[in-house]
């Protein structure tokens, strides 16, 4: 019987090497897909991936095991693309942006498929809490997972996803038109 992610967690916090390899094995392809949706980059979502997997062995400490690993890992990653945002905000202030912008936009259409970039892009114009709620949801957890990793209701996942539906449909529908 496989050893699970919760039993994995609380071994490395305690200093297995070997056990904190496992997990990581075992989470890293969630823990991507989670940070692109985040942040719409592969690039960038490889970079919080990193920080997120260096700064993993301080943080396990703070895994309790009152939810699953899964959930206390997204809620990590969540607050980390909060954190990078934050950032990121701060030092757009002070520089143009667009050119970078414009050429993170291209080698992103060149690494995916034309609705999965559109679908990034789109996700970009949602507000945080709206992004965040779309993000997990699509990375097939449930309302109520959605809810835990959020510090929310499921209501208030379920109107969230329902906020970003009408605006990626009134997106799509104002391009239609164009």
């Amino acid at each position: 019987m496989d050893t699970s992610d919760e039993t994995l967690a609380q071994a490395a916090a305690a200093g297995d090497a070997a056990a904190f390899s496992a997990l990581l094995q075992r989470v890293y392809d969630r823990l991507f897909r989670l940070a692109f949706r985040l942040t719409g980059s592969r690039t960038e979502a490889e970079d919080l991936t990193q920080d997120i997997c260096a700064a993993l062995p301080g943080k396990l400490s703070g895994f309790r095991g009152q939810s699953r690993f899964s959930t206390w890992l997204y809620r990590v990653t969540v607050n980390a693309a909060h954190d990078r945002r934050r950032r990121q905000a701060s030092h757009s202030k002070a520089a143009d942006g667009w050119g970078d912008w414009e050429l993170a936009r291209r080698a992103e259409a060149e690494e995916t498929s034309e609705q999965v970039d559109w679908l990034m892009t789109a996700m970009r114009g949602l507000k945080d809490d709206l992004r965040d709620t779309l993000a997990l949801v699509l990375d097939e957890m449930t309302h109520a997972e959605a809810a835990e990793i959020l510090g929310v209701s499921e209501g208030t996942i379920s109107w969230r996803i329902s906020e970003a539906k009408k605006h990626l449909a009134a997106l799509r529908a104002t391009e239609d038109r164009t």
